[in-house]
């Protein structure tokens, strides 16, 4: 499986031959400005919440590419009339089954709203179960016990977690989530892009270590193999 990182939470994940775009937030993200956006592909397109921060570039790629939108119900009855493919509407503890494997939308404790300020349902994230990997896409969230159900649940190969604290978890809760959920390898998320959330990479990488972590922190356009 290969992951590319667009910036902030904006991932693209190639499973089983589909691009799946997680929380697409590029255009206006300073960090990201040399991201190409008209070329970024996408089959799917998850949402965890209706924050601008994580859609805010959800219509143009979807409009462009005419991918699914998978997420929360209400987070998709706003982007329909506009024109995308509202598919996979869910709610927490939803699982549906896609051409590439299962995606269950797992809670996460965390606000969530539309740009407009309309209501935007929960926020949540994602379980992904395909033939090569199962991982967690955690979304925005703060450390909540309901995150040792996935760890009885599912035998993760990684975790998607965020790590810039102040509006999410920072690392030190991060390391406790990924201990509940059973996993060693954290992909960081949702950290430096703006100046609440800036992060010392060094200190983090470190207390990831000695907590017998691997803290993988990708480089803006890097894509790995996983």
């Amino acid at each position: 499986m290969k992951l590319t990182y667009y910036g902030h939470s904006c991932f693209l994940a190639e499973i089983g031959g589909a691009k799946v775009l997680f929380d697409p937030f590029i255009r206006p993200n300073a960090l990201a400005k040399d991201v190409d956006v008209d070329k970024i592909e996408a089959d799917f397109i998850l949402l965890s919440h209706g924050h601008g921060d994580h859609v805010a570039d959800a219509e143009e790629i979807g409009k462009r590419t005419g991918a699914d939108l998978v997420g929360m119900f209400e987070v998709l009855g706003w982007f329909g009339p506009k024109g995308l493919k509202a598919t996979y509407g869910m709610n927490i503890g939803g699982k549906t089954k896609l051409p590439f494997g299962t995606v269950k939308l797992v809670a996460a404790l965390h606000s969530s709203s539309m740009p407009d300020g309309s209501y935007g349902g929960l926020a949540g994230g994602f379980v992904i179960e395909a033939e090569c990997k199962t991982f967690y896409f955690a979304g925005d969230t703060a450390l909540t016990y309901d995150m040792k159900l996935i760890g009885e649940q599912y035998k993760l190969d990684f975790a998607i977690l965020p790590i810039g604290d102040n509006f999410t978890m920072g690392i030190d809760d991060a390391l406790i989530a990924a201990d509940w959920i059973g996993t060693t390898k954290i992909v960081g998320m949702h950290y430096d892009t703006f100046p609440p959330i800036k992060i010392d990479h060094d200190e983090a990488r470190t207390k990831a270590t000695q907590a017998g972590k691997e803290l993988v922190l990708m480089r803006i356009g890097e894509t790995i193999d996983l």
